[in-house]
């Protein structure tokens, strides 16, 4: 079914009417100017993969992870809300981890609130008369994570509009956002100095990883609707050839790297059957996330 859940350009296909709902992520994305740099190639591989097997399976395209949130406006029209488990995995330099390891089953993520802040004030010629302006740029540098997304035209107009972007983490979806409110009161706090006002404007924010989960990604809103699991596998790279990089997605690009997801989605299909067949382990399962679920309100 193509644009699932009226998300244009994500798809749903599933199997099976019986047991236990089991959802693979086709997580799929690219950055912009160096392609596959955080492997979605494999994610998607690797998800397909695990989908072609027996039982109530569903598989979900899932686009726009890197900043788009396309997990998000999927968990708000219900997709995931009959689902036992939604499983994924997820490539990472293989220089990182230690022989005979080559992948690990928990990662911890990181939940983060997303904000524009829009400062404005008035123009004047910065080198005649400063002082009969008010300068938008006059904010703080010291950052948690963030750009100017806006920031004047030319260097002899003091600007009368500036835009930051942030993005403020931290290991819970509450705490994080409880940080932000810290960090809020710091803009509206060189608003009040340099006499500008100030307005914030959320974007898409990511939850944690609840349960299997220093990044934060829209997986983690998926774990606080079901029971989810997130593995890390290691492809082939050189040191320091990481995630987001052009050689991280050349790495994402051979054989061996498809192969590797492609024995990842058999490794799913072994917890797939799990969850189908053994009525102790989903129990404990759903335990262990309703007990995260509590700690993280």
């Amino acid at each position: 079914m193509p644009h699932a859940y009226g998300v244009e350009i994500a798809f749903l296909a599933q199997v099976g009417s019986s047991g236990r709902l089991v959802i693979f992520n086709a997580e799929y994305d690219a950055l912009l100017g160096i392609g596959h740099a955080c492997g979605h190639n494999l994610i998607a591989s690797a998800s397909f993969s695990a989908f072609l097997s027996p039982g109530r399976v569903r598989l979900l395209g899932t686009p726009a992870e890197e900043g788009g949130g396309g997990k998000l406006k999927l968990i708000v029209a219900g997709v995931y809300k009959d689902a036992a488990a939604s499983l994924m995995v997820y490539p990472g330099p293989g220089y990182l981890l230690t022989p005979p390891i080559r992948g690990v089953a928990f990662v911890s993520m990181l939940a983060n609130v997303k904000m524009r802040v829009y400062f404005t004030s008035r123009e004047a010629h910065a080198a005649m008369a400063p002082w009969t302006g008010v300068n938008a740029l006059d904010v703080p540098h010291e950052r948690i994570h963030g750009v100017f997304r806006e920031a004047g035209e030319r260097p002899n107009v003091t600007p009368a509009h500036c835009c930051v972007e942030y993005y403020v983490r931290s290991d819970t979806r509450a705490n994080a956002e409880r940080l932000w409110q810290r960090v809020l009161k710091c803009f509206e706090g060189a608003a009040l100095a340099t006499g500008c006002e100030m307005r914030p404007e959320p974007l898409n924010s990511y939850a944690d990883a609840a349960l299997e989960g220093t990044v934060s990604i829209d997986i983690g809103d998926v774990t606080y609707e079901c029971p989810g699991f997130h593995g890390v596998f290691g492809i082939v790279t050189e040191k320091g050839q990481g995630n987001h990089t052009l050689s991280f997605a050349k790495a994402a690009g051979t054989n061996d790297s498809y192969n590797k997801a492609i024995e990842c989605g058999k490794g799913m299909v072994l917890v797939r059957w799990k969850v189908l067949t053994d009525e102790n382990f989903v129990e404990g399962i759903r335990q262990e996330w309703e007990e995260d679920m509590k700690k993280a309100a």
